[in-house]
């Protein structure tokens, strides 16, 4: 056996622990709301409501209602290449500007309905960049939406560690 490979895996393996509670906790509208993104004003304006056209606010809860904007912001300021960053940024501004050409209004202030004929015009695009861009918004704001804690603890009742252990019971034999 070779030693020092195990001790590697040992300390891999006590470093994970370490870090598990950290990762393992859920997140919530307080949890990003710190954070300073890189987004212009503008183009969080946009974003939210790009979010609230893909999850509106249905009986109790919507994606911007539990934060999903904020938390799209940190995660493509953190999580994502600078191509990739960038290319939301340029599809944010693509929105808005077809927004004030059909409507002439903010996307922010369009209806639902012109929201996602907007947006939805993406899906069909030869343009590359675009049908990334539809993509990308669609699964990060629906993964965003499933594993916000107002999901995950209040609405699905997810435990991090469920059951309970009884350590004196009583065994009839």
């Amino acid at each position: 056996m070779n030693r020092r490979s195990t001790l590697k895996t040992l300390a891999s393996a006590t470093g994970a622990l370490l870090v598990l509670p950290g990762w393992a906790k859920s997140w919530n509208k307080d949890s990003v709301r710190l954070y300073i993104s890189s987004f212009t004003k503008d183009q969080q304006e946009t974003l939210s409501a790009l979010v609230d056209t893909i999850i509106p606010v249905g009986d109790k809860i919507g994606g911007r209602s539990v934060g999903v904007d904020t938390f799209l912001q940190k995660l493509f300021d953190k999580c994502y290449e600078k191509e990739v960053q960038d290319n939301v940024k340029k599809q944010l501004a693509a929105l808005e500007t077809t927004a004030q050409t059909q409507f002439n209004i903010p996307f922010g202030e369009c209806t639902q309905l012109q929201r996602e004929t907007i947006f939805l015009a993406l899906s069909n695009s030869t343009i590359k960049e675009e049908k990334d861009f539809f993509n990308l918004l669609k699964s990060e704001t629906i993964r965003g939406f499933s594993t916000s804690e107002e999901v995950m603890v209040k609405y699905h009742k997810f435990k991090i560690a469920p059951g309970h252990y009884y350590g004196c019971v009583d065994v009839n034999a």
